[in-house]
């Protein structure tokens, strides 16, 4: 066998690529807002339309995220991460092609297949190539991908608008395969990886678990562990966040600040850029409390806390009579919800072994999508009902903060990485069987009462569909996750984590 040059931190050229995938995820994410003007008059929809359009891909986006992370751990990092790239690839280019409302939302509906697979792949990817004490920091630096491509919706019109809507969305969905190019070539698993030095190889196992056997660990059995459904809750309470800000902020500054294009672009670019910010310092500060001798359960619980008390300071930025000052409370926002965010990931892989870190993460992006998708028909509905954003900066400020409580308590005073061989409890759980049912019952009685009151709902969200369907079908999600609890709850024989076949 011929040598091949080794690469010094090899580890953060994988976190580059993480980066540039997760760019690419958002530019093919925000890509038909930033054009929405423009395409409002090419193919002639209205709001309501546009609404179904972007229901559709939080629809699959959600739903998919379990089945993803499922993916990834049957399959692996490499291959999994690859089948997505390539779906999502091919639905921003199918864009190009699409003439009516409902090819549009067909288009929209893979992207979101597609991207699911996106986050857990990173998280999965990281847990892989870095030890415990460097992961919030490559997970921070991986997520600030999310802010540059939002930032980049200004390039994606000045590109429609020269070359035109079916170019800039060409364009879009070939950067994706550019990037599945190199990332095959480029990544395999420190195992593998022909360019990895021993030096390098050591410090990334210094922590980690034993190498392990490819194993089929049973949703039941993963389910069982608190320290699941602290990830699956903090994701439910908190990413409904990040879609507010995400998709209303726009709007606010528009119309409550009575700015003009320019000076809200602006204004967003310095939100996104502190955003970046937070990630990257929220990753390195449990790194740096682990120098100072501090363990990791108090080092991650610390940083998230610490970030989660930012949020109802941040509120106030509603209530701010100068709109720079009003900025520099959102951009406290932005920073500490990406700053915990980085946190929040990295709580997965520090307690479920590799192997199942995928379908951990998985499951606690549908529990966001649930989130987001409720966001959806609340925001709406305030907004037309109450006439302002108070309200909603109210409550954005106050989930960090409801969601650390939630995670302490569940987590108790020390995360410590779960042997799913060994931990396998047996026993029917009548506690898991108890909150199963009351999810699945509560997420039935909004579904029932968003379809009771479907036309009130419509009035208030100026007849906005795709808000009255978001809400039952996150109702409906939410009774479906009942289910999965009350699954789980079942007895699990002994050898249910089985070798894959």
């Amino acid at each position: 066998m011929s040598h091949v040059a080794k690469i010094r931190g090899l580890r953060w050229y994988i976190c580059a690529l993480l980066f540039f995938v997760t760019f690419i995820n958002y530019v093919d994410r925000v890509s038909l807002g930033a054009m929405a003007p423009l395409l409002k008059d090419a193919i002639g929809w209205d709001d309501a339309e546009f609404g179904w359009i972007n229901f559709a891909f939080q629809l699959s986006y959600a739903a998919m995220f379990p089945f993803a992370g499922r993916l990834l751990d049957r399959v692996g990092v490499r291959n999994g991460l690859a089948i997505g790239v390539l779906v999502w690839s091919l639905a921003a280019a199918a864009h190009s092609v699409a003439t009516t409302v409902l090819g549009f939302a067909l288009a929209r509906f893979l992207l979101g297949l597609g991207e699911a697979t996106n986050f857990p792949a990173c998280v999965k990817a990281v847990a892989e190539w870095f030890p415990k004490r460097q992961r919030s920091l490559a997970t921070g630096i991986f997520n600030t991908g999310t802010n540059f491509g939002a930032m980049l919706q200004g390039a994606m019109m000045w590109l429609a608008v020269s070359w035109g809507w079916q170019s800039a969305f060409v364009a879009i969905g070939a950067l994706g395969f550019v990037w599945l190019a190199a990332w095959m070539k480029a990544y395999r698993s420190p195992d593998e990886h022909p360019r990895l030095s021993d030096e390098e190889a050591q410090l990334i196992r210094s922590d980690q678990e034993p190498p392990a056997k490819a194993l089929y660990v049973p949703w039941q059995s993963l389910l069982r562990y608190r320290e699941a459904w602290a990830f699956c809750i903090g994701k439910m309470f908190t990413d409904p966040v990040w879609w507010f800000y995400l998709t209303w902020l726009p709007s606010y500054l528009q119309r409550e600040r009575d700015v003009t294009l320019s000076s809200a672009a602006g204004a967003l670019l310095v939100i996104y850029l502190a955003a970046d910010l937070g990630s990257v310092f929220g990753g390195w500060l449990p790194a740096f409390f682990l120098r100072r001798g501090w363990s990791g359960t108090r080092a991650r619980l610390a940083t998230m806390a610490l970030f989660a008390a930012g949020l109802p300071i941040s509120a106030l930025g509603v209530l701010a009579k100068d709109l720079w000052v009003a900025v520099a409370f959102i951009s406290i926002a932005t920073a500490c919800h990406q700053a915990w965010s980085a946190n929040m990931f990295t709580v997965a892989s520090d307690a479920f072994p590799n192997r199942a870190v995928g379908s951990v993460v998985g499951f606690g992006g549908m529990c966001g999508g649930i989130g987001g998708m409720l966001m959806l028909l609340v925001a709406g509905g305030m907004l037309q009902w109450l006439g302002n954003f108070t309200p909603l900066f109210i409550f954005a400020g106050v989930m960090h903060p409801l969601a650390w409580l939630a995670i302490r308590a569940l987590v108790g005073k020390n995360i410590q990485q779960i042997d799913l061989d060994k931990g396998l409890r047996t026993a029917q759980s009548p506690v898991l069987l108890a909150t199963g049912l009351g999810l699945t019952a509560t997420g039935a009685a909004l579904a029932a009462l968003v379809f009771a009151n479907w036309s009130y709902i419509l009035s208030v969200t100026k007849n906005s569909v795709a808000s009255a369907a978001g809400g039952a079908a996150a109702a409906s999600l939410l009774a479906l996750m009942g289910l999965a609890l009350v699954y789980a709850s079942r007895e699990v024989r002994l050898g249910a984590a089985r070798a894959a076949a």
